[in-house]
């Protein structure tokens, strides 16, 4: 078996989550490759939105894990969530099933609370996120109320730093939400520190879409 890991933001803590995550749930003989492009979500964090120049780049990534025969895809980054929620009639198109990374990750939340709160860094990634929660809350016949929380000030801290300022924010929404979720995958060395501290479950979507991915996986038969 071949993966493909579809990166847009890319630093070392994110890409050894997520690869330890993949591994997790897929068998150790599967071959994992990674396809990387930063200016994507510089360029999409600038603008506010995601246009069509970067949208071109990351389905050039997507066509590129094709083209090198992989069995699977993964999507790491929300804020182009949608992108790859348009490509997915080509997907199906040529076997090779793109999954979002957050997709299975919003549905959980869905499932544990009607109050969810979304915590990003980036607003180009809380929208997309939030529209992902309702999206699939319509998809299985619930109503929820969404409570934002835009962490400002994280960039060029250190771990632990930004740990302390996650959680000041989580605290501020705690009282209002059922469960947190994160909208990037960078964020999940938090969540349980977060949870513990504010008794609330915490969710952050390395895991989920290595799940995803698993089922993706054993829905072609592959496993």
């Amino acid at each position: 078996m071949k993966v493909s890991l579809v990166y847009t933001g890319v630093t070392p803590e994110l890409i050894e989550l997520v690869e330890r995550e993949v591994k997790s749930q897929l068998p150790a003989d599967t071959e994992i490759v990674s396809h990387k492009d930063p200016t994507i979500i510089a360029e999409v964090a600038k603008i506010g939105y995601v246009t069509k120049e970067p949208a071109a780049r990351l389905v050039k990534m997507f066509m590129e894990s094709v083209e090198e025969n992989v069995d699977g895809i993964l999507n790491i980054c929300s804020s182009v969530g949608e992108v790859a929620d348009a490509c997915q009639d080509l997907a199906r198109y040529t076997g090779v099933p793109i999954v979002r990374i957050d997709e299975e990750m919003c549905r959980e939340a869905v499932r544990q609370g009607k109050r969810i709160g979304v915590m990003a860094t980036l607003s180009s990634t809380l929208i997309p996120t939030k529209n992902t929660v309702l999206r699939v809350a319509r998809e299985m016949g619930q109503h929820v109320e969404m409570v934002d929380a835009l962490v400002e000030g994280g960039f060029g801290l250190n771990p632990d730093q930004f740990r302390e300022l996650m959680t000041k924010y989580a605290k501020e929404i705690a009282d209002k939400v059922d469960v947190i979720l994160f909208a990037q995958g960078s964020m999940a060395y938090c969540e349980q520190y977060i949870a513990d501290i504010i008794g609330k479950p915490v969710l952050s979507s390395p895991r989920f879409g290595a799940i995803a991915l698993r089922r993706a996986m054993e829905a072609k038969g592959l496993m």
